[in-house]
């Protein structure tokens, strides 16, 4: 992530589209300051341009719980609502094949190994760490990279033998 950039400008989308039909793709680049009012105007621009793709078709609304809450972990958990600090998004999908999503936060990262089992009898009362569980019920796959302070999802199209 580029640090240079200022956290006092909205949200920055960058979308990129090649042609149109079964080969088409589109690119999109955001970042967004660690701001929970940020998070909301970021999903309903991501969210029209990924609807018009048609990349993930019957799945939009999977991929929309997943990137909400990976936004928002990263805004609460990684950069701790510190608004100096960035968020970024890159999304990748070619019309067929599906949805790839990354959200990196400027953090020193997490174990995700540690996170307590939201399923477990001792947390279904918490009040939150539900998140990782959500993104993974969304997504075909879901892992963590630089100590966890960068998700990587994945969600095929509806009719994918991948999805389960």
């Amino acid at each position: 992530m580029n640090d240079a950039r200022s956290a006092n400008v909205r949200a920055e989308l960058r979308p990129a589209f090649a042609g149109r039909g079964a080969g088409s793709w589109l690119e999109m680049d955001a970042w967004m300051p660690s701001e929970i009012s940020a998070i909301s105007p970021l999903m309903e621009r991501l969210m029209r341009l990924l609807e018009g793709s048609h990349c993930v078709t019957g799945e939009e609304a999977a991929v929309e719980l997943a990137l909400r809450e990976a936004l928002s972990n990263a805004v609460v958990h990684g950069n701790r609502l510190d608004g100096h600090k960035l968020v970024h998004v890159r999304c990748r999908c070619k019309v067929g094949k599906g949805i790839s999503i990354t959200v990196s936060d400027q953090s020193q990262g997490f174990d995700p190994g540690v996170v307590p089992d939201p399923l477990s009898v001792d947390h279904l009362e918490a009040e939150h760490g539900r998140g990782i569980h959500l993104m993974k019920l969304a997504m075909d796959e879901v892992s963590f990279e630089q100590r966890g302070a960068e998700v990587h999802m994945w969600k095929g199209p509806a009719n994918d033998a991948r999805a389960s």
